[in-house]
């Protein structure tokens, strides 16, 4: 089971942390991604880490923005954004895979949350 929480309506330059819970599974044996869809684009992997915490990875255009980050008592995954762009609304999707933490492999993850909604906008 997984619950996406976190999103909202934020200005330009401004920050949200998105979380993801993930019950029923230890991340120490899940990989955890961040994908984002906005209307009318493909789903796009954003973020996610490995099974240990040690490897991360981002894709090109939020890298220096945002950070993954994980909480293993929690069972919960960060997704720390800042410098928000309007480019970066979409509605924000957490999975997880028993594979490797890739944002480019999206048939990896086998298991979905139902997404929070990220707007930036003035």
């Amino acid at each position: 089971h997984i619950v996406e929480s976190g999103g909202g309506l934020v200005q330009p330059g401004g920050s949200l942390r998105l979380s993801c819970a993930v019950s029923g599974v230890s991340l120490d044996e899940y990989a955890i991604g961040w994908f984002r869809q906005a209307p009318g684009k493909e789903r796009e992997g954003v973020s996610c880490i490995s099974k240990s915490g040690g490897v991360t990875d981002y894709t090109n255009s939020v890298k220096g923005r945002f950070t993954i980050t994980r909480d293993i008592a929690k069972n919960t995954v960060y997704l720390q954004m800042n410098s928000l762009k309007p480019e970066d609304t979409a509605s924000y999707y957490c999975a997880v895979t028993r594979g490797w933490c890739s944002i480019a492999t999206i048939e990896l993850y086998d298991s979905w949350g139902h997404g929070t909604q990220v707007t930036v906008t003035s």
